[in-house]
This record gives structure tokens, C-alpha cells and sequence, in this order.
């Protein structure tokens, strides 16, 4: 991480949780809050925080710890009220954000529909962009705070039926990684969190486009079969990513990159000594997937 020293000297530290209804925001807002600190989940419906509440009851966390807050990160007047709120009732202390929101599509580009393309960017990038310029004043008028991304694996390999996701998240890297240049004299840190394979129900709820005369329809139906047999066999439990980004805000000097799990670190070792080509290869024989 470039700059930030610890995060909060108060004996409740505060952090913003985004996209916490289901998956790795639920899994990080419980773990948080199970370690003392006082969680705002934000979420897009209040109404779906059920599970969250279920597993705040399974982890013996008393609920009054997390407060549910309605933020959607897509809609410009919801992120300032959501912080707007937040900032009010941490007195403009906030410790962390966790941005965590995020949404996929399965499509080759060629048949991603445009306005399906900007709902990805705008979940998956820009709607972490507009929160963060929310929080950087009073972070920097505390001279500390933490921003935490959630990255995935796909930011360091392109995937076919993947490349909106692939580039929201390459995109979320890049300006990360500038952002934590520019903050680090006012004391705050940036870090990344790249997890693998897990099990979440973003893929689930990801909707696909594949036209029935498709030229890409063979290559679409053998890389959708072979991804759900490697989820199957090798998706791991979500608590390993919230267990990274309680490390992360609990360390000192946090590392910059956390990936998380086997095939992200095995990815990330790869970044930047495997030229594309070899990177191409690897992927088409993982997915079975002719050279041309």
C-alpha cells in the first residue's frame, strides 16, 4: 500500500461496506463487525438484508454493530446520501470503504449489448469512483482512512465470454493504483484485494446473451460448461476473502495486492513475466478451447 498508517485510534473503528446483501460484502460486514468494528452495510434494497442478518445471528454478533444503510452505487443522489448519512453518524470519522459492489455479465463482446456493458462500468468502476470522492474530504481532513478494493483474479488475464467484466476490473487496478500516489501524503491508504474462484452468487445472477445463430456459439456453450465444472469442483468459501480484508485494515503497513486463493496467487505470480500468448494458451487449455 502506498501511504496510510493504521486505521482508526478510536476504540470502535467505522468502515463502509458496499454490496453487502449477499456474498463477500456479507461475509466482510460480519467478520468486521465480529472484530469490534462498528459496520455500515450498505445495500441497494434494505429489504434484502435477511441474510445478513441470519448470519450476524450464526456468528453471535449483536446486531446493533452493523446498521444497514440504502446506497446504490449506480445512482448519483443515493451514493451522497448514503455517505451523507454515514459521515453524519461517524462525526466525519470514517475509518474505511470497502468497495465491494459489483455485477458481471457472460457474453462475447461482439453480442454484449451496450447498455448491458455500461451497467457493468458503472457497478463495477464508476460507481466506485463517485463514493470514494464522497469520503476522500473527510478522510483527508482526518489525515487517515483506508480504501479497500475488490478486485478478482480477471484483472490479471483477459477470459473469453468475460471481457466487460475482465475490463472493469483491469480499469479498477489502474486507477487504483494511481489513486494511492495521490492520497498517500494525506495519510490515506489504498488497498487491493484480487480474489479467485469462489462462491458467491454473482455468476448466478449474472444475465448471458447468446443468440441463437451465434457464430460464437459453439465456443460460448464449451467455455459456459467447462466454467461451471471448475466452480464446482474448485470455488472456495467467501469468509477466506473477508478474512484478506480484516487483515488488510488491521495491519500497519498493509501490502498493496492481497490475492486471494490458489488460482489468484498462481495468476498474479504470472502478471507481467508471462507474455500473452503463453497467457492465451494457458486459458484455452483450461477452458478446452481449439487454437482457432
Amino acid at each position: 500500500m502506498t501511504g496510510g498508517g493504521p486505521v482508526g485510534c478510536a476504540a470502535m473503528r467505522s468502515v463502509l461496506v458496499t454490496g453487502s446483501s449477499s456474498g463477500f460484502g456479507l461475509e466482510i460486514s460480519v467478520a468486521l463487525a465480529s472484530r469490534g468494528w462498528r459496520v455500515f452495510a450498505s445495500m441497494r434494497d434494505p429489504d434484502r438484508r435477511s441474510a445478513l442478518d441470519a448470519a450476524l445471528a450464526t456468528a453471535g454478533v449483536d446486531g446493533d454493530a452493523v446498521e444497514v444503510v440504502q446506497l446504490d452505487v449506480t445512482d448519483g443522489a443515493s451514493i451522497t446520501k448514503g455517505a451523507g448519512y454515514v459521515l453524519e453518524a461517524t462525526g466525519g470519522a470514517l475509518d474505511a470503504v470497502v468497495h465491494n459492489a459489483g455485477v458481471s455479465a457472460g457474453a462475447v463482446f461482439e453480442e454484449t449489448p451496450d447498455e448491458e456493458c455500461r451497467r457493468v462500468m458503472e457497478t463495477n468502476f464508476f460507481g466506485v469512483l463517485a463514493l470514494t470522492r464522497e469520503v476522500l474530504p473527510a478522510m483527508r481532513a482526518q489525515r487517515s482512512g483506508r480504501l479497500v478494493l475488490i478486485s478478482s483474479d480477471s484483472a490479471f488475464i483477459g477470459t473469453p465470454g468475460m471481457s466487460v467484466y475482465c475490463a472493469s476490473k483491469w480499469a479498477l487496478e489502474g486507477w487504483g493504483e494511481s489513486l494511492a500516489m495521490e492520497v498517500a501524503p494525506f495519510g490515506i491508504g489504498v488497498v487491493l484485494v484480487e480474489p479467485g474462484a469462489y462462491k458467491t452468487e454473482i455468476w448466478d445472477k449474472s444475465p448471458r446473451y447468446l443468440p441463437g445463430d451465434s457464430p460464437y456459439a459453439e465456443m460460448a456453450a464449451a467455455v459456459s460448461a467447462k466454467a461451471e465444472e471448475l466452480s464446482e469442483r474448485f470455488a472456495r468459501d467467501p469468509k477466506e476473502v473477508a478474512e484478506a480484508v480484516v487483515k488488510a485494515l488491521d495491519a500497519r503497513r498493509p501490502r498493496f495486492r492481497y490475492a486471494v486463493g490458489p488460482d489468484a496467487k498462481a495468476m498474479g505470480a504470472a502478471r507481467g513475466v508471462m507474455p500473452f500468448g503463453a497467457r492465451a494458451w494457458v486459458v484455452r487449455r483450461v477452458l478446452g478451447l481449439p487454437r482457432a
